[in-house]
Formats: C-alpha cells, sequence, structure tokens
C-alpha cells in the first residue's frame, strides 16, 4: 500500500504541474484590456509600464518560472485586480469557511438520505421505495442540475417563505443553497448503494446463509450492507472535498460569498494570480480524494491490494 501510495502521489504532482502549466499558459493569452479598469484612458507608455510591473512582459517561460519558484516558498501572490495587492491566500481564507461550513452540512444531509434511500431500494426491488428513488435518481441524473436549481429557488422560496439570497446572519438563507447542494451525492450515493446491495444479495454465500436459517434482518445489517459499502466508501472523500469547496452554480444563484463565486469573479476579472491559485486548489482537491478514496478502501478492506496488477484504479 506504501508504494502505491507514492506512486500515486508521484502521478497527482505530476498532474498538478501540467494543470497549472496549462491554465497559466491560457490566461497569458488573453487579451490585456482585462487587467486595466481605465484602458481606454491609458497610452501606450502607462500600459507598458503597467504590464512591466505585474511583470507580464516577460517571456512566458520566465513567468511560469517564477511562479513555481513563488509557489514552492509557499506563496501564491498577490491579487492584481479583484483585490489589488492583498496577498492571494488572504482572499481566499475570507472565503474558505462559508463554502467548508456549507460543504459539510449538504454533504450530511447527502449522506442521511442517500444512503437510507439506497438500502431500502434493494431491500424492496420492483416494490414502492425502489421505483421512488428508480424516478428521483432518473431526475437528478436526466435533468441539468441548472433547471432543478432554478425550480427550487423559485417555487421553495415562495411556499415555504425562505430568503431568496444568502445571508450570513439568516439561517432560513442556508436551507435551499445546502439541499441544492446535497442533491446530487444523494442520487450518487442511493444508486450505487443499491448496485452493490443487489449484486451481494445475488451471491452464493448469501444464498447458503438463507438456507442455514440466517434471518433476512442479519443478512442484510451483517453481510449485505458491510460488503457493499466498501467499495461506495470510495467516492466519500473526493465528494466530500468537492461539496466542501462549494458549487460554482449554487454560489453565483444565491449570491454566496463562497470559493465558487469566488472562481467566477476572478475570471471576469482576469485576474491571473487568483484564477491560477483557486486551479491549484480546486485540482488538489480532486487528486487528493480519489487518493483517500483508495486508501480508505483498503483500510475497510485489507484484502484489496491495489499493487496487483490490475489493482489499481
Amino acid at each position: 500500500m506504501l508504494k502505491y501510495s507514492a506512486k500515486r502521489l508521484l502521478q497527482s504532482i505530476i498532474t498538478l504541474f501540467i494543470i497549472i502549466t496549462i491554465v497559466f499558459s491560457l490566461m497569458r493569452l488573453m487579451p490585456v484590456e482585462g487587467y486595466f479598469q481605465n484602458f481606454e484612458k491609458m497610452d501606450d507608455a502607462q500600459i507598458q509600464a503597467a504590464l512591466k510591473s505585474m511583470g507580464l512582459l516577460d517571456p512566458l517561460w520566465v513567468q511560469l518560472k517564477n511562479f513555481f519558484i513563488q509557489l514552492f516558498h509557499g506563496s501564491l501572490g498577490k491579487s492584481l485586480i479583484y483585490r489589488p495587492n492583498v496577498p492571494v491566500m488572504d482572499i481566499i481564507a475570507d472565503k474558505a469557511p462559508i463554502s467548508i461550513i456549507m460543504g459539510l452540512v449538504s454533504m450530511a444531509i447527502s449522506l442521511l438520505l442517500g444512503i437510507p434511500l439506497g438500502t431500502a431500494m434493494a431491500r424492496s426491488k420492483s416494490k414502492f421505495w425502489d421505483k421512488f428513488g428508480t424516478a428521483f435518481i432518473v431526475f437528478i441524473t436526466a435533468v441539468p442540475a441548472a433547471v432543478y436549481y432554478l425550480l427550487i429557488q423559485l417555487y421553495f422560496t415562495e411556499w415555504f417563505n425562505i430568503p431568496i439570497l444568502f445571508s450570513l446572519s439568516d439561517p432560513k438563507s442556508w436551507i435551499l443553497p445546502t439541499l441544492s447542494l446535497a442533491l446530487p451525492n444523494t442520487a450518487l450515493y442511493a444508486m450505487w448503494l443499491r448496485r452493490y446491495m443487489v449484486d451481494e444479495l445475488n451471491k452464493d454465500y448469501i444464498k447458503l446463509a438463507r438456507a442455514k436459517g440466517v434471518s433476512n434482518k442479519d443478512i442484510m445489517k451483517n453481510h449485505v450492507f458491510r460488503n457493499a459499502f466498501v467499495p461506495l466508501i470510495q467516492y466519500l472523500p473526493s465528494s466530500l472535498l468537492y461539496t466542501i469547496m462549494g458549487s460554482i452554480y449554487i454560489e453565483s444563484l444565491y449570491s454566496i460569498p463562497g470559493m465558487g463565486g469566488l472562481l467566477v469573479n476572478v475570471i471576469q476579472r482576469q485576474d491571473n494570480n487568483m484564477v491560477q491559485a483557486l486551479v491549484l486548489i480546486f485540482s488538489a482537491i480532486g487528486i487528493i480524494g480519489l487518493l483517500l478514496g483508495d486508501i480508505l478502501m483498503n483500510l475497510m478492506d485489507p484484502r484489496i491490494s491495489f499493487e496487483n496488477k490490475g489493482g489499481a484504479r
């Protein structure tokens, strides 16, 4: 397991390097007009002086080298446009707690709803809960998220008298964003748990347990659910980390001052340092989540070995 983890860690570092290099290069290809609020009032000398002060006149490889040197020293630079000369990490530190709290709450909702729903679907195959769960999963999967997010915002705010925009001081305004964030993961957990439980129910050892007179309740609790949850657990770290950082669309929809809305804002303002930092953070979160999922699955079931051929995902 240690050898596999070291190999995956090295692959993750290489992947992050490639991602940030591509994003860094693409941002430098954007028009220089985006760097200045009063571009039309500036003459060529002023524009060139400003670009030079930001290091944007250096060759691309020099800018990239300087960025990675800065990164290795633990700095993500300063904001150029969003909040000029303010360290990027200070800005992110103001936004991250909101996304973290909202993500944790929505993740808890997903687990509390998705796991019981998946279990009920497996236990009542082709009956009410199975049909209800299937309809819910198909709806969440097939309908674009933007559609049901808007429906929730438009109708739930009216039916339940909930504020349409987010406010830190109003607990009621947290309800719809966290519920919206929870829906995709709820469908995901229910779908995969049902699949894995149905697979377990068709195995020979379950038939043998029933032949020996083991009650259906004990079979479901001690064998089916436990074994079905092992492959599902690999998705938990990545989905948890993604949810913690918040949904870009949800935060924009409800005007939530979190990480997702920040990314949209700095892309629109062409703040290179902010975009690079956020892309780096989001990419690292996804890669770490996948690695933690594999490790957690191995800890839950020591029989799983990723070092054998075909073991790695």
